[in-house]
């Protein structure tokens, strides 16, 4: 079953259990699809981070991030969930090898990779643009 963590500001954070009784906008509707689940959460949040339980690359991407100034929400999904993961990118093309990987991050509920991908984006410095688009950064001091 999902479980995820929404952290905010720099230290710690906030663990959610995602349990039908949870009154949090990441609570299960137990009559809601894994489908259903995973595009309400991303729908709902401007970044959001799917992945396994004790991922590296996980934690590089919340990393890089938080350098940023962002803190995604971050979803940790059972292997049979992964393959429920939207698969299509900015251009609505499907994304070769997105079927079954994670993590997988969303930013303003388009699907922009993995890893390297996150990492190409902010290279080419198209990233923190992308998250002044989407509300999740108000100023940029360079």
């Amino acid at each position: 079953m999902m479980r995820g963590n929404n952290f905010y500001g720099h230290q710690g954070g906030v663990r959610l259990e995602l349990t039908p009784t949870t009154n949090s906008p990441l609570a299960i509707d137990i009559t809601e699809s894994t489908e259903m689940r995973i595009q309400r959460l991303i729908s709902e949040n401007p970044i959001v981070i799917f992945t396994r339980s004790s991922c590296c690359m996980c934690h590089v991407m919340k990393k890089l991030l938080s350098a940023i100034g962002v803190h995604p929400t971050v979803i940790e999904l059972e292997e049979e969930e992964i393959a429920s993961l939207p698969t299509t990118g900015d251009d609505h093309q499907i994304i070769p090898g997105a079927a079954g990987e994670a993590p997988a991050v969303f930013i303003g509920g388009t699907r922009v990779g993995g890893l390297e991908s996150l990492v190409a984006l902010h290279l080419s410095g198209r990233l923190v643009p992308r998250l002044v688009e989407v509300g999740v950064i108000t100023h940029v001091v360079l």
